[in-house]
């Protein structure tokens, strides 16, 4: 049976509406494994760029960080003008500037490719999910297409490093972004062939003042983040984190001011909106930061090659996508709050699971510890989208989106930045230079791990092996610090959950 809508009632979507589903898969996956495929590609960028550990950090984040300033923005611009001409915009914007980012000759171009992939990035998201919202009106079917959207929302950024692996394995790193090329033909094909265009008949206006207002709020704080990790508290972060946040008042004041604003704050005084929206961003945030180090322990200290240091990912990864198909019927015997407050608990088992280990993980248990890990992620994500979506009229499904998906990037912006830069302070502080070792090398191995590892192959034998032993130990000192950090904020997350989630029904 086709899906239908007669005087607001509804009936089963049939198989175009699944068909273009699988269609709007595409940018889902490609975006999210554009969040975490640089994650093996760090060490190879970071011995032909030789970026500071500052721009290592930027490269990552830059990306997600303008692709959270601009989803909002984005997702009203669907609303007023089309979600699907947005997508459309969107998918040959990212696949021109992927190319172009392949072959990105200093860090500082490979940052500004980064950027722009990122207002692409923008159109793509939300047009999905409101697309999506307006494929399946059924409540059961919504929430299953939603799952299998969230899954692959979760799975692709855990998928990102395994493509990295593979594609490193065989290729350059510049290969990490042409992949983006294949993936996106085929949505520019199919989805005027499936996907009807939908808008929002009375649309707020589109403000320009806030969408820079929200930028100002986010790039200061993630700079100053970023700056402390480098050079230590000064006045500089202090002042930048002070913009941050006046920027951020100004721009709750302006839209709260507004009768019909580009994203309705009062959307936030609902306990299940906000709870699931704080879900989503802690999600993100946890699985991002735990496989930034992630990645770079298995092949820089315990040194496997990315192939298969990516192949040692692929359980946490299926995990992921199982789970979050489960919490599907899950919640119709408990309450989603519940489940969600459980998989952020399996999330503080794995940080703190890792942070007790130490030093002496083995690879194995790093495997066990992001599969449980992935366990809560899939099911947290899945149910924490579906509440958000669920609880806006079809017609406000783009802004709705926007929120959701800058929950997201916002946590993989921090779970960068936040963990990133804890352990880039640790281990800076932490490194114990051997004699013999260069100004120049001395300050490229205090930088990053992967600084450390290419400036000892360069040494003689007993400095170098010192160097590098020095180095490994250092980032696993900063990676139990972090863990600790991460622990403590799940916790914290788990509160709130339960807090504002425990009456919501599935």
């Amino acid at each position: 049976m086709n899906q239908v809508i007669i005087d607001d009632v509804t009936v089963r979507a049939g198989s175009r509406q699944w068909a273009g589903l699988a269609v709007l898969m595409l940018p889902v996956l490609l975006i999210s494994i554009d969040n975490t495929v640089l994650s093996f590609a760090l060490p190879e960028i970071s011995r032909d760029l030789r970026p500071s550990a500052a721009g290592q950090l930027w490269i990552v984040d830059a990306y997600p960080l303008v692709l959270a300033g601009l989803l909002v923005a984005m997702g009203n611009l669907g609303d007023r003008f089309g979600r699907r001409r947005m997508l459309m915009i969107g998918t040959a914007g990212f696949g021109a500037v992927s190319a172009l980012a392949a072959f990105a000759p200093s860090a500082e171009l490979l940052i500004a490719a980064r950027v722009l992939l990122g207002f692409f990035g923008a159109m793509l998201m939300p047009s999905t999910l409101s697309l999506l919202r307006n494929l399946f009106t059924d409540r059961r079917q919504r929430r299953l297409a939603i799952a299998i959207w969230a899954a692959g929302f979760s799975a692709g950024s855990a998928i990102g490093p395994v493509v990295g692996g593979v594609l490193l394995e065989h290729f350059w790193w510049g290969s990490v972004f042409l992949i983006a090329v294949p993936v996106l033909l085929p949505l520019l094909i199919f989805v005027p062939l499936l996907v009807p265009e939908s808008k929002d008949p009375t649309p707020g206006p589109f403000d320009p003042v806030s969408v820079l207002l929200s930028m100002a709020a986010l790039t200061p704080i993630v700079y100053a983040i970023k700056s402390v990790a480098t050079n230590g508290i000064g006045v500089m972060p202090v002042a930048l984190v002070a913009v941050g946040v006046v920027s951020g008042f100004l721009f709750v004041r302006r839209l709260l001011a507004q009768p019909n604003p580009m994203l309705d704050m009062r959307l936030f005084r609902v306990p299940t909106f906000s709870g699931a929206v704080i879900v989503n961003l802690v999600s993100v945030f946890s699985l991002v930061g735990f496989l930034y180090f992630l990645t770079q322990h298995l092949q820089l200290v315990v040194g496997l090659s990315p192939l298969n240091a990516a192949l040692a990912l692929i359980p946490g990864v299926v995990i992921i996508i199982v789970t979050g198909l489960l919490a599907v019927p899950l919640v119709r015997i408990v309450r989603p709050g519940f489940v969600m407050a459980a998989g952020l608990g399996l999330s503080f088992t794995a940080y703190a699971m890792t942070a007790v280990i130490g030093s002496g993980a083995t690879v194995t248990t790093l495997v066990v510890a992001f599969c449980l890990l992935g366990a809560g992620i899939g099911a947290a994500e899945t149910l924490s989208n579906d509440l958000v979506i669920a609880s806006v009229p079809p017609e406000k499904a783009g802004a709705a989106s926007g929120v959701s998906e800058t929950a997201y990037e916002l946590g993989a912006v921090l779970g960068t930045a936040v963990l990133g830069s804890i352990l880039a302070a640790f281990y800076r502080s932490s490194i114990v230079i051997p004699n013999g070792v260069g100004d120049v090398d001395a300050q490229a191995a205090r930088d990053t791990l992967g600084g450390a590892v290419e400036v000892s192959s360069t040494l003689p034998g007993g400095v170098g092996d010192a160097l590098l032993e020095s180095a490994r130990s250092a980032f696993d000192s900063g990676v139990t610090v972090t863990s600790w950090f991460a622990a403590a904020m799940m916790l914290v997350a788990i509160a709130v959950t339960l807090l504002t989630l425990r009456k919501a029904r599935g």
